[in-house]
């Protein structure tokens, strides 16, 4: 399976959600293509927020490599799940669907612990450190529903 986080600048809740499923299908020794991507091209090529890397490093987790890139349409082609933050990043990439076959693969990551409810992982990048962690609990329970749908 191929999944792909999305959030808006690709530097703070999308690289450490990729972080923490690559870790977790790693651990479990299952196979799997974990990317992540964002919508504004603010923070393109540049490495993740700092805060973001110290939080997935408190979880033994390495994403200091990982450079910012755009979603694009053929992202679609590409992975069979595309989860996304927030209600705006919903918007962005429903907004570039091409067909129905699109828009499937789209959802909230947090609809993996609340199904339907379309609760939003909050933008920590405005926040202090305490922001990161918060965002990182929620992401790594919706990241261990994800693990199921390798089984």
């Amino acid at each position: 399976m191929k999944i792909l986080f999305v959030c808006l600048g690709n530097i703070c809740r999308s690289p450490l959600a990729e972080g923490i499923l690559r870790k977790k299908l790693n651990d479990q020794h299952i196979d799997g293509t974990i990317h992540s991507a964002g919508f504004e091209p603010y923070h393109e090529g540049q490495h993740p927020d700092p805060r973001s890397i110290s939080t997935a490093r408190k979880h033994d987790i390495d994403i200091s490599n990982k450079l910012a890139r755009l979603f694009t349409v053929n992202d679609f082609d590409i992975y069979d799940r595309i989860f996304v933050m927030d209600a705006l990043n919903y918007a962005d990439v429903m907004g570039v669907a091409r067909n129905e076959e699109d828009r499937k693969k789209v959802d909230f990551l947090l609809n993996q612990l609340n199904a339907g409810s379309n609760d939003e992982v909050p933008d920590p990048y405005y926040g202090g450190a305490d922001g990161f962690d918060k965002v990182y609990t929620m992401m790594d329970e919706a990241c261990d529903q994800i693990v199921r749908l390798f089984s």
